[in-house]
């Protein structure tokens, strides 16, 4: 095992392309029609949106001292994160190792690689806690044999969410009003990093997160879940849970669905994430007429052209759009039934914190 990484030499002038995307209105039928919604096209920056928080994180430990010049940076990633730690690790000169594991694509796998990350890959899940549970796992056995080497904790590094702030600021420079923001959520970071400087501007806004069945995030079982990126088998300490007025749980029939629909309709689209997003931002448009909506497409398409946009990989998996569901099924709250598909729930708990509901639906 190598225990040492060469020291890149830093390039600041990359974080000239940090953000500053553009903010496009949606119109195309999701699946049907609806007024139109703001969507940030985070997928155009360089390092796609979590290369904000990546910068922020490791500017962060430097400050603090937890971070030496030069030091390797470790991460676990399901693949966005792990792009803008590739960003920013050329920006601020350290290398960077990710843990990955055999669910990331081909595609992926090499474009980290081709700008120069050291890619561990892991070959199970394990028991308890799945393939997030067994990359962090071989995670720390890297922290143990790099030496100086930095993990940023995505999930529970509050420098995560406080990357977004420049989200937050061309927003409000682009928009006059906003009344619904709608963001999907993985590590939580996004969504608390603009809430609180926009309802700082409007006090009124309401915040839709959207999550991935099968994850815990928001108080579901764990299940195996085909959809990378959304969702989480943990519980991540920087979602603010009193934030959300509501939350939508999508399944990947609707996220695919929504995927297609917006690269025939509108020629832009994205990933799973983003397909999910833009499917309960339409929905709140179409349910709330006169609304201002707006929501985040966290990436684009490209890597998930094996998957997402496959005909031979939907029909392996099931995914007929004709399954997909046209609008969610309400549920009382998180504990009430097993959201297998679309469902909303507008009461929102911190699941390590609420008390258990003894009815449920079978």
């Amino acid at each position: 095992m190598t225990t040492t990484a060469v020291r890149p030499l830093a390039r600041p002038e990359l974080l000239a392309l940090l953000g500053h995307t553009p903010l496009v209105r949606i119109t195309a039928d999701l699946p049907g029609p609806h007024p139109g919604f703001w969507a940030k096209l985070e997928g155009l920056a360089a390092g796609g949106m979590k290369a904000r928080a990546a910068v922020s994180m490791l500017l962060g430990a430097r400050e603090r001292g937890e971070l030496r010049p030069g030091a390797p940076v470790v991460e676990s990633t399901s693949g966005t994160l792990g792009l803008g730690l590739a960003f920013a690790g050329q920006a601020l000169g350290h290398p960077v190792v990710l843990v990955g594991d055999s669910e990331l694509e081909p595609t992926m796998r090499q474009l980290l690689r081709s700008h120069g990350v050291r890619l561990e890959i892991v070959d199970r899940p394990a028991p308890r806690g799945g393939w997030q549970a067994a990359r962090l796992g071989r995670l720390r056995e890297l922290l143990a044999v790099l030496p100086g080497a930095y993990w940023p904790d995505q999930y529970n590094n509050p420098d995560n969410s406080a990357g977004y702030s420049s989200l937050a600021a061309e927003l409000v420079d682009r928009l006059d009003h906003l009344d619904i923001l709608v963001c999907s959520v993985g590590t939580g970071g996004h969504s608390a990093g603009i809430i609180g400087p926009l309802r700082r501007r409007w006090p009124g806004l309401r915040l839709i997160g959207v999550d991935s069945t099968g994850s815990t995030i928001f108080g579901q079982p764990a299940r195996p879940r085909l959809m990378r990126g959304l969702g989480s088998s943990i519980h991540p300490r920087n979602v603010v849970y009193d934030a959300f007025d509501e939350v939508h749980w999508v399944g990947p029939a609707e996220a695919v669905d929504g995927c297609r629909r917006l690269a025939r309709g509108s020629f832009v689209s994205g990933g799973w994430s983003t397909g999910a997003a833009a499917r309960v931002a339409a929905w709140a448009a179409r349910v709330h007429p006169g609304a201002v909506v707006a929501t985040v497409f966290p990436d684009g398409p490209h890597r998930y052209l094996g998957t997402v946009y496959d005909d031979d990989f939907a029909t392996a998996h099931g995914l007929d759009p004709a399954t997909a569901a046209t609008r969610p099924v309400q549920i009382p709250h998180p504990g009430a039934a097993e959201a297998t598909g679309w469902v909303r729930c507008t009461r929102v708990t911190d699941p390590l914190k609420a008390v258990p509901h003894p009815e449920r639906t079978p």
